[in-house]
């Protein structure tokens, strides 16, 4: 057989063989990130927005806005997305368009300024939580109001220093959103400074806005924080539940809790059925 021949041959073997090429991949797309400019942070910050759903199928419709502090895809974004969905897809709490506000230098922008020599030594550039909240306010809000379909419905939710913003927002600026929720705040922070201001801080402004606070075994030092500021609440007119976990810890809180902070903070229009078992648990000091 000559060379030509065996060639021949060989070629149409090959050619009658499949090839399984691997299929094409398709990005997978939950929302979009935006980069706004920030005055009081003197630089661009990263802002990440998830619609519903049926957004785009619902053209008239509105939602409302829950806002995620250290919102970034590495922090607690797509965690917090995934709760989001199942809860609405089981009546359990709203569809709410999610605005997740990334953080840089936690520190920097989640706690207030401290004249405890040791705290300013370890950080240094901590202290600007007014300048944080002036971006969310001057920003973001305005930005997703202008851009997206709210109901005028505002949550906010964040764990650990970003709960502890959180209160000292529901403290500082109260109106800025219509119900907090805040799991495991760090209220040892510059000696519990927040929270032994928090009684003479408290008054009819707080009164309208829901509180949620969730609380792990984390030792005295976060307990008396969280303690006091109770204590500093009023114990009626105000929708507040605080739930104490002590089978919980630091770490696992804010996985186990977020569907019963959402609950409570977004309920749904029509309360699921009881049969589901869906309950938002407060402990007996709330």
């Amino acid at each position: 057989m000559s060379f030509l021949v065996r060639g021949l041959i060989g070629l149409a073997l090959a050619s009658a063989t499949p090839v399984h090429a691997e299929p094409a991949a398709t990005p997978i797309q939950l929302g979009s990130s935006y980069q706004l400019r920030s005055k009081d942070l003197r630089e661009y910050r990263t802002v990440n927005v998830i619609l519903p759903g049926d957004y785009d199928k619902k053209k008239d419709a509105r939602y409302p806005v829950l806002y995620l502090i250290d919102g970034g895809v590495s922090q607690d974004l797509i965690h917090v997305a995934g709760t989001v969905q199942l809860g609405a897809a089981w009546g359990r709490s709203s569809d709410p368009i999610i605005v997740g506000i990334e953080t840089k230098d936690r520190r920097h922008e989640l706690v207030g300024p401290t004249a405890d020599p040791e705290l300013r030594k370890k950080y240094p550039t901590a202290g600007s939580s007014a300048a944080f909240r002036a971006f969310i306010a001057k920003d973001v809000k305005p930005f997703v109001e202008r851009s997206f379909r709210t109901d005028g419905n505002e949550a906010v939710i964040g764990e650990s220093l970003a709960g502890l913003f959180i209160l000292e927002t529901y403290l500082a600026q109260p109106s800025l959103f219509d119900a907090y929720g805040a799991i495991s705040p760090s209220l040892w922070w510059d000696k519990e400074a927040l929270s032994r201001t928090a009684a003479k801080r408290i008054g009819a402004a707080q009164a309208a806005h829901p509180l949620y606070i969730a609380a792990a075994n984390e030792g005295a030092d976060m307990q008396t924080g969280i303690d006091r500021f109770l204590a500093a609440l009023p114990r009626t007119g105000t929708r507040r539940c605080y739930n104490h976990r002590t089978d919980l810890s630091h770490s696992t809180i804010y996985q186990q809790l977020t569907p019963q902070a959402l609950q409570f903070l977004l309920p749904p229009a029509t309360p699921p059925p009881a049969e589901y078992g869906f309950e938002v648990q407060c402990s007996p000091k709330s």
